[in-house]
């Protein structure tokens, strides 16, 4: 007969473990929901953030821009200095071809002297460190070797200087790859914040720049004592007709701006040429406190100087801002960073 046993049943420690582990997760569950919707952060968190994104950026893009200027000016010089060289060469072979017609004709004439003799089958300088061979030479071939010795310096100091360069055009290429890769990277990361808010929010926003904008245009409006004159004048009204046209990094006109692209633009409408870079254009001209502004100066801010406009007066200015916004007006108090000072061009 088959013996039938009762199942064993589990102990009461196993179902306490067991209840207690089911209670916490339930309750691990609910706090995660709980505290889901409050990670994602407000507007104005949002727009705290990659207004500071945005600032980075503009950093990176001033330093990309001297790198770039850097890169433009080696080219040009590097492009000079192989030039001369090349022509250098040309120069060094007709010597040399003059220095053979002499010796030619010596060898015609009876033989060729024992000291010219020597230098073809050496190093001019060599040659001429051997003083006593010189009293062999005549006048014209001592006045000849000379010409060669010192065309010969000439381009060996011309072909290192030339390599220098390079190398120095080299490291500049390799930073330029570096800013621009910083740039992209802070822009990816404010669009990827930006993303998150709601239609609404970015509305709002939106809302919030326009009416900044439009109370810094009245301001200007109503018109300054500290007007412009000169090239200043010129340069500001350049910079008006410029309103409304979309910021982008690195571009100086007429499309788009950065910001120094626009100060530039506009004081080459006045004829008057400026450094590319906010910060080279921070170290001319007359510095100035704010209660010194006239329309047109420069204006500066941030501690490391990498953002600057033109002074529009009543503590207006008139500037290119940022990714995502264009050439505008805006109050000196609103721009994100200190004002450093002013420059008079």
């Amino acid at each position: 007969m088959a013996s039938h046993r009762r199942p064993k049943q589990p102990s009461r420690t196993r179902v306490t473990v067991l209840t207690t582990a089911a209670a916490a997760a339930v309750a691990l569950s609910a706090q995660a929901a709980n505290a889901a919707p409050s990670q994602k952060p407000g507007k104005d968190e949002v727009k705290a953030k990659v207004d500071k994104l945005y600032e980075q950026a503009e950093q990176a893009t001033e330093k990309y821009n001297g790198a770039k200027e850097k890169q433009q000016k080696l080219q040009k010089e590097i492009s000079a200095i192989q030039d001369g060289v090349a022509r250098g060469q040309q120069e060094l072979n007709k010597l040399r071809d003059g220095l053979g017609s002499m010796a030619s004709a010596q060898y015609r004439s009876g033989g060729l002297d024992a000291s010219v003799q020597l230098f073809l089958s050496s190093d001019p300088d060599d040659f001429l460190d051997k003083a006593s061979t010189l009293d062999q030479l005549s006048g014209q071939q001592v006045s000849a070797l000379k010409k060669i010795q010192a065309k010969q310096r000439t381009l060996a100091q011309q072909r290192a200087e030339a390599t220098e360069k390079l190398k120095d055009l080299a490291s500049t290429r390799t930073e330029l790859g570096h800013k621009k890769q910083e740039m992209q990277g802070k822009l990816a990361e404010a669009q990827k914040l930006l993303n998150t808010l709601t239609a609404k929010e970015k509305s709002a926003l939106a809302d919030e720049q326009h009416r900044a904008s439009r109370s810094a245009t009245e301001r200007v409006q109503l018109g300054n004592e500290n007007s412009a004159s000169g090239r200043a004048a010129a340069a500001f009204a350049a910079a008006q007709t410029q309103l409304g046209k979309p910021y982008f990094r690195g571009a100086t006109g007429t499309a788009s701006y950065d910001c120094s692209g626009l100060t530039s633009w506009a004081y080459a409408q006045a004829s008057v040429h400026i450094p590319r870079t906010s910060e080279e254009q921070a170290g001319i001209g007359t510095r100035l406190t704010r209660s010194q502004l006239q329309v047109g100066d420069l204006v500066f801010f941030f501690n490391d100087l990498h953002h600057v406009g033109l002074y529009a007066g009543n503590g207006q200015i008139l500037h290119a801002p940022r990714t995502g916004t264009v050439v505008r007006y805006e109050s000196m108090d609103t721009i994100g960073g200190p004002f450093m000072f002013g420059v008079r061009v």
